[in-house]
């Protein structure tokens, strides 16, 4: 049997953290190796235990998620997925951008938080469709944000970043620059190699905050 993806679950709510714990735990493929209920246990959580991703809430009292996740991340001890009931588009932003691998608002079945969490691990980035959406048009943040490399792009691959930004399929796409779909394949795959990523999920995440996955 193939490694288990080990899970660290923080949430100030107990229902929440007993719920996920018993969903991953009777599935052979995860392990709960620490709970938490705040950011600060999340920290040391991680660095008590080997740990591949973390699922976590973004407001909680002594240390929010965003800091946590900040953490983590730049002490390279697990993945996050960022996991709640808020849709404060401004608070995505902060969490993406301190490195969360993906942003999920808490309305999930048990399959498809399983699914996302093995996404995350499978180092594929992951965003509810109209969290990207919002994102995308707020604030300015379809020009980009400071960090996203405009200069080394042609006005067509720029056109087509943005229109992946904004959630639309290669038929979207197609439809929208007049141009063929196998068109549009070819353009994002030729900038996806460019920068060295694997999903046009993590393209969109790169443009909207400037930080590569």
């Amino acid at each position: 049997m193939a490694d288990r993806i080990r899970v660290i679950i923080a949430d100030d709510s107990d229902f929440v953290r007993d719920g996920m714990r018993i969903i991953l735990n009777v599935d052979e493929e995860f392990q709960v190796t620490g709970c938490a209920a705040d950011g600060r246990e999340a920290v040391e959580a991680a660095r008590r235990n080997p740990t591949d991703v973390v699922l976590m809430d973004i407001q909680m009292p002594v240390m929010d998620g965003i800091e946590a996740t900040g953490i983590i991340v730049k002490e390279k001890l697990a993945k996050v997925l960022i996991l709640t009931t808020f849709d404060d588009y401004d608070l995505v932003r902060e969490a993406m951008k301190n490195g969360a691998k993906g942003y999920l608002i808490k309305n999930h079945t048990p399959d498809q938080l399983k699914q996302m969490i093995k996404s995350i691990h499978n180092g594929a980035g992951v965003m509810e469709e109209s969290i990207l959406t919002r994102l995308t048009q707020a604030d300015n943040s379809i020009m980009g944000a400071k960090g996203f490399p405009r200069e080394l792009y042609t006005d067509r691959e720029m056109e087509i970043i943005r229109a992946v930004s904004e959630g639309l399929s290669n038929k979207e796409i197609a439809e929208k620059l007049f141009l063929s779909e196998g068109t549009v394949k070819n353009y994002i795959s030729n900038i996806l190699e460019k920068e060295g990523i694997s999903h046009r999920t993590q393209l969109a995440v790169y443009y909207l905050t400037g930080k590569r996955g």
